[in-house]
């Protein structure tokens, strides 16, 4: 595995991002993975590179570039950058990352996946809903977009929760499930028995639970599998 720092174009500024992919390969199928309010930070690039070891062209984005490429360690930083990305803005460097993967002779473009945590995992759920460039989609306690945006959700997801999580509600979580059904759309939902928000996150030891997110990332490496490397 080999990474590099990478930047392109976006609508309103310079994207930075950061990529890990196989070495020596020809081809590999793309995997984009989204911050989690902090911003770009190691835990992201390190979540980057183990997909990237896993066989995936692996590239984070940094979101928070419209403002700077900055990150936080405190939360009441955290809580101001993300107050400070409009939802539309987020969607649309996301889709401007899809975009500089499809150009990437490395890619097999045609098979996209996207992953996130917290914040991120927001726009993990939410970009499948509104672009068709995403062949799977694994979201982590992110918000739960309404039903009318979750009717268009276009590739299979699976859904990472804590039942004790105190910024996603767990009434939202079940209107996912039953929205999947109603729906007909391909997904599952997880909830994790007396785990809180962040749980994946191993610097966080006040929060992070090591078998669950063993679990929780086994299952994203599995829908992944499945979608991408096809």
């Amino acid at each position: 595995m080999v990474t590099r720092e990478v930047s392109y174009a976006g609508r309103a500024c310079t994207i930075k991002a950061f990529v890990a992919e196989p070495a020596g390969a020809a081809t590999a199928p793309a995997a984009i993975v989204v911050q989690e309010w902090w911003g770009l930070n190691e835990h992201i690039r390190d979540v980057a590179r183990r997909l990237g070891r896993e066989g995936y062209f692996a590239i984070a984005p940094d979101l928070y570039s419209r403002q700077g490429n900055k990150v936080a360690t405190d939360p009441n930083t955290a809580a101001q950058l993300m107050a400070g990305l409009k939802k539309e803005n987020g969607i649309e460097d996301l889709q401007t990352t899809v975009e500089w993967l499809r150009a990437q002779s490395e890619t097999r473009s045609t098979r996209i996946g996207i992953t996130g945590f917290c914040m991120g995992g927001s726009y993990a759920l939410l970009l499948p809903c509104e672009s068709k460039e995403i062949a799977a989609a694994a979201p982590f306690y992110g918000e739960i977009p309404a039903d009318e945006k979750l009717q268009k959700l276009n590739c299979p997801i699976v859904y990472a929760y804590g039942e004790n999580d105190g910024w996603i509600q767990r009434a939202d979580v079940d209107r996912l499930t039953a929205a999947l059904k109603k729906f007909d759309k391909k997904g599952d939902v997880k909830i994790y028995n007396g785990c809180s928000h962040g749980f994946f996150n191993d610097t966080r030891p006040d929060v992070y639970r090591p078998a669950e997110a063993k679990d929780a990332w086994e299952r994203t490496l599995k829908l992944f599998a499945e979608n991408l490397k096809v």
